[in-house]
């Protein structure tokens, strides 16, 4: 029997993190909810859609949101809660297919055409998918369905808020022809410049371009990936397998930072951070990242793949102090500073035995488990106890 042509689907949970607080505090339904840090540089990393109506939006500073939106409910951010919502998420997905790509932490591809023995139709196979999410996790989500990812994913995206919305095989191109050319991956707010000097507004405009004068203006690899997205040709298959592709933290600060010593207690609060969500998520990463934005909002980053996989703020931090002397930060004041770790691999992997041992990994398992019984604040590390800001959870992605 032959598969579904329309074997994609792209799986997005909506406004994830507002919904998990929903879950939890039931009173919160069909209110205005923001979450967000609620210091005074603070950003929104997620809003409701009641909220999304009066203009808030995502990496918007939420004093902005809260003049625009004065009377929603600020709460916030908890991503122990996320990652812990999110693990229920992926259980569902995988209950469905083995063939999940991880997006987000609330954003996957499946590649349903094993799928087609069971459900009748693609479609079907999307209803389910939403049925069971929320009888087991109580979320919604929206689903897209279509013959390839780049499709799948602007279904998805059509189908908001909690809906479903397929794109038949055959009928690419009038589904996507009539979008806004920022639709298509790769057109950030440099190419779309570009593109308005030829006249682009559509991804139709863009698909009528010739493929040559594209290569020409955006150069050879650029313009025509985008002369084959607008086509509706996207050939990339769904990668299963492997956990998220990165974990990160990051800090706004109330007051800019200058200095080393304040900026390396900064990098352990964050190291501690992220190793508990490495931790939480069963993964390590080989490769560490810092970014550092200045007060002009000029930013820079600096990344080190490291020889083993590494997951305790320990190792986390001592990869951090390194990328930091490498960014030459000097005397310039910091507004924000972020680490990441990439290159995602199980915790469970096997390792090259050193002779140190893995000391600090058990020693941080174990404040990992205190915290969990008794509070975050419940035990500090001494170079970051007793000054004035109490421990807390990560901020926005």
């Amino acid at each position: 029997m032959e598969r579904f042509a329309e074997h994609i689907a792209h799986v997005d949970m909506d406004a994830f993190f507002v919904e998990v607080e929903r879950r939890r505090r039931p009173e919160l339904k069909g209110a205005a909810v923001v979450v967000a840090g609620l210091g005074g540089r603070g950003v929104v990393t997620s809003a409701s859609y009641e909220a999304r109506r009066l203009g808030v939006a995502s990496g918007m500073p939420t004093v902005h949101a809260r003049r625009l939106c004065p009377r929603a409910h600020y709460l916030p951010p908890d991503h122990r809660a996320y990652a812990a919502a999110s693990s229920e998420v992926f259980a569902v997905f995988g209950d469905f297919t083995p063939c999940v790509e991880p997006v987000s932490v609330d954003e996957a591809f499946l590649d349903i055409a094993g799928l087609r023995l069971r459900y009748p139709s693609p479609e079907e196979v999307g209803r389910q998918l939403r049925a069971v999410l929320r009888e087991r996790t109580g979320l919604p989500a929206s689903v897209g369905l279509a013959a390839n990812k780049l499709l799948a994913k602007l279904a998805s995206r059509a189908a908001k808020p909690d809906g479903l919305r397929l794109v038949p095989k055959g009928e690419e191109v009038a589904f996507l022809h009539p979008l806004p050319a920022r639709a298509l991956w790769g057109v950030g707010e440099a190419t779309h410049a570009r593109l308005e000097e030829l006249g682009v507004r559509t991804v139709g405009d863009l698909a009528a371009l010739p493929r040559d004068l594209l290569e020409r203006r955006l150069g050879r690899a650029l313009g025509g990936h985008l002369s084959d997205l607008a086509q509706g040709r996207d050939e990339r298959p769904v990668e299963a397998g492997g956990p998220a592709r990165s974990l990160s933290v990051e800090e706004t600060f109330a007051a800019d930072l200058a200095g080393r010593a304040a900026l390396e207690e900064e990098l352990l609060r964050l190291a501690d951070r992220l190793a508990e969500r490495l931790r939480a998520a069963g993964v390590a990463a080989h490769t560490v990242s810092l970014k550092v934005r200045f007060a002009d909002f000029t930013t820079i980053s600096r990344s080190h793949t490291l020889p083993e996989a590494v997951e305790t703020a320990h190792d986390l931090y001592r990869a951090a102090r390194a990328l930091l002397e490498r960014a030459a930060v000097g005397p310039r004041p910091v507004r924000l500073l972020g680490l990441a770790g990439e290159g995602l691999e199980g915790a469970e992997a096997p390792r090259q035995l050193g002779l140190e041992g893995h000391r600090w990994g058990s020693v941080e398992a174990a404040v990992g488990r205190a915290r969990a019984r008794f509070g975050r604040g419940a035990v500090s590390r001494a170079r970051l106890s007793g000054r004035g800001r109490e421990p807390k959870g990560p901020m926005a992605e």
